[in-house]
């Protein structure tokens, strides 16, 4: 809530920040979305519908520069048999929206390709890796997701959750409820078998 009540800032005046202080720091971008180059983020559901994140290649004014933005989500094809169409944005518009700083890696079960043309389908967000897909141009790619607010020029369905809640954490939390289980497991074993009685009666017999 402190970084969400900042006032807007402009891209360049973000450079060099760590990432730890960029977290849902607001932002104004202005200059234009390259319609026909965009990234399709795959699986996310809303609503228990299956569809698309956008993830549009931004154009800054006064360039050079370039930003990720996540448009928000629309929906797909469940069969994947076609690429949603998300609608365009003319001409140079102003943009309020978010830094999105993940709070780890994305688990992928193999490296992260990008296929010839667009738009390309990826199932995780790596700004680095999508950065190659616009060759030279990568160099001047701003190195962080960019979220567009909800009712701005190019926001699809927006609904962000904030993420306060780190991976580290979630593993312990995972690793409480395993040995919860196996505590239960071996509690359920003693009441519904004669493993107790068998346990007694051997300790009695090394005692004689």
């Amino acid at each position: 809530e402190a970084q969400q009540a900042l006032p807007p800032s402009t891209l360049a005046e973000l450079a060099g920040v760590p990432a730890a202080e960029l977290a849902y720091r607001p932002v104004r971008l202005t200059g234009r979305y390259r319609d026909e180059e965009y990234f399709l983020l795959d699986n996310r559901l809303q609503h228990g519908r299956y569809g698309n994140e956008v993830i549009a290649v931004f154009e800054l004014d006064p360039g050079p520069g370039l930003a990720l933005v996540n448009r928000g989500w629309m929906p797909a094809d469940p069969a994947r048999t076609s690429l949603p169409e998300p609608p365009g944005v003319a001409g140079t518009v102003s943009v309020l929206a978010q830094v999105y700083i993940p709070p780890g890696k994305p688990y992928l079960l193999r490296e992260l390709t990008l296929t010839e043309g667009w738009p390309k389908r990826v199932q995780a967000v790596q700004v680095g890796k999508l950065g190659t897909a616009l060759g030279e141009q990568s160099a001047d790619l701003f190195p962080h997701l960019v979220r567009v607010d909800a009712g701005e020029p190019g926001a699809l369905s927006v609904a962000w959750q904030v993420v306060n809640v780190s991976p580290a954490k979630h593993i312990g939390y995972a690793v409480q409820w395993f040995l919860m289980s196996a505590v239960l497991a071996v509690i359920f074993v003693f009441r519904s078998s004669n493993l107790r009685q068998w346990l007694q009666g051997r300790r009695k017999r090394n005692a004689v």
